[in-house]
């Protein structure tokens, strides 16, 4: 069975290197919807997947941490990065370009580790991560399954090149949420939400 959250942020970006011309040469910004796709043979306690209410933590504060921000690649030019965390309190330093494709191989590396790292205890079993889908307009929207976000063809990417600004890091109710994540820290779910 495969059940679907949906979480939203607001988000600017340049995609360098993209064929449309307003795209890679201009500061711009979509209202993203993100889909997070799990997945089991097997339901839990409350005869569920996984309890949508569980995701209203790491996860929908992860996905958050991009919400009025602008999405930065660490290739861009280093006077346009310098500008950026300059003259915005909220931003993501990513080691790829903030495509929509790119965006939905991050959240789910992101998404993966938090998930492979939780302690569950409401009996789930088998719960895995199907795909994440990024809407970024209307029309358009890329997903991603787990064989593209560690898809060498599509480039690794590696979770430690990814930097969050003081002021994302301050909407955490953990502050310590991200380097928990990278050190492989057990995320233990809770009896109630």
């Amino acid at each position: 069975m495969i059940i679907r959250k949906l979480f939203k942020f607001e988000n600017a970006h340049v995609v360098r290197g993209c064929s449309t011309q307003r795209c890679r040469a201009s500061i711009h910004g979509h209202s993203y919807k993100v889909e997070v796709l799990f997945e089991s043979q097997y339901l839990d306690d409350g005869q569920m997947v996984y309890d949508f209410g569980l995701m209203k933590q790491g996860m929908k504060e992860l996905i958050d941490s991009f919400d009025h921000g602008v999405a930065i690649w660490d290739g861009d030019d280093k006077s346009y990065i310098a500008s950026m965390k300059e003259h915005s309190n909220r931003w993501v330093l990513l080691p790829v370009s903030p495509s929509c494709e790119q965006f939905s191989r991050v959240l789910f590396l992101m998404l993966d580790r938090l998930l492979s790292m939780t302690q569950m205890v409401n009996g789930e079993r088998g719960v895995k991560l199907n795909s994440i889908i990024v809407h970024e307009t209307e029309t358009g929207y890329a997903q991603a399954f787990e064989e593209d976000a560690y898809s060498e063809l599509m480039g690794l990417i590696d979770l430690n090149t990814i930097h969050f600004s003081d002021e994302v890091r301050k909407g955490w109710s953990d502050s310590r949420l991200w380097d928990k994540m990278l050190f492989g820290e057990v995320f233990v779910n809770p009896h109630t939400v």
